[in-house]
């Protein structure tokens, strides 16, 4: 019944008229964050900056967010296909994985997401077809949690780092196994529990911060990203610093990072998706890694731990 449901649902909302002459874009979000927020914009300044926008009528956007919900996710993509869209934007990963899961015809452009290999994605050695855009892999994580011995004093013996992640996202199950290996070779007690949404963060962090750990460190997880401010605030009310890979959340209150330019991340996919609307057609074009990462602090962050910061990272207010 659910099923017969969904596709009256896709056939209702598939009456919609667009000018042909006009590229539609499908925008694809899995939740609201402030962090992922900034990817969009930089894609679509990229595209305005081509002479592709929504308010001069050269484009026309149809936005979805799934606020979470991977039903309604799905459902946005199966309304994208039912009006043809010229392609897809997708952020984050699990908005790029819907997608692939559910058109193998239309292109889509992703942001904030691994690569093929760590969505399980890729067909063989072979990202699909029709998947353009950005990602990342885990190796700035390497960089990122080496950020902690160098500004961070251990409580005692060893430095205590603790983390929670989504053992249902491949690419956050990746990262901490990676993130073991490091923490052995730096002499780091590693402490990690899963979560299996946004309503388990508030209970599982508690328990977390209950370790006696030193520091929190915010991993590339769709869960942290959507959960960040009730992590920012316990840790915050704890008096455990938080660092991270991902430079969005050192504006959010991470005390440090080393890691992608959100904007500039969405900017390189908007650059990608200018030469498909352009040439009308995707030869030449591959999906790419991140180009620009940085070293970033948030001086207030800092200054209430008392961390001093080298003089090569840059602040973020």
């Amino acid at each position: 019944m659910k099923k017969i449901l969904l596709v009256f649902a896709v056939a209702l909302m598939g009456c919609t008229q667009h000018n042909k002459n006009v590229p539609v874009i499908g925008v694809a979000d899995a939740f609201e964050d402030n962090t992922i927020a900034q990817a969009k914009k930089g894609f679509f300044d990229a595209l305005a900056k081509n002479g592709f926008s929504d308010s001069a009528k050269t484009i026309e956007v149809i936005y979805r967010n799934a606020q979470g919900d991977i039903p309604k996710l799905t459902l946005s993509v199966k309304y994208f296909i039912s009006q043809q869209v010229t392609l897809i934007a997708t952020c984050p990963s699990l908005s790029t994985i819907t997608a692939i899961q559910n058109t193998k015809t239309i292109p889509v452009f992703m942001m904030v997401s691994p690569t093929p290999q760590l969505m399980k994605v890729s067909e063989g050695d072979k990202a699909p077809a029709n998947l353009f855009g950005v990602a990342e892999d885990l190796g700035y994580i390497d960089t990122s949690f080496a950020l902690i011995p160098k500004l961070l004093k251990p409580k005692g013996d060893k430095l205590r780092v603790g983390m929670i992640y989504n053992q249902s996202e491949p690419q956050s199950a990746e990262a901490v196994d990676r993130m073991k290996q490091l923490a052995a070779q730096m002499n780091i007690e590693l402490i990690y529990l899963p979560v299996n949404n946004s309503a388990d963060v508030q209970l599982v962090t508690q328990s977390l911060l209950g370790k006696n750990i030193d520091a929190f460190f915010a991993n590339p997880d769709n869960t942290v990203f959507s959960s960040f401010e009730t992590i920012i605030k316990a840790c915050n009310t704890a008096n455990v610093p938080v660092f991270t890979s991902e430079a969005g959340l050192v504006a959010r209150g991470a005390v440090a990072a080393y890691g992608a330019d959100i904007y500039q991340w969405g900017y390189q996919a908007g650059e990608q998706a200018v030469m498909f609307l352009k040439n009308k057609s995707t030869e030449g074009i591959h999906w790419e890694m991140v180009k620009l990462r940085k070293r970033v602090y948030n001086p207030a962050a800092a200054k209430q731990f008392g961390i001093t910061v080298p003089p090569e990272y840059t602040a973020i207010q």
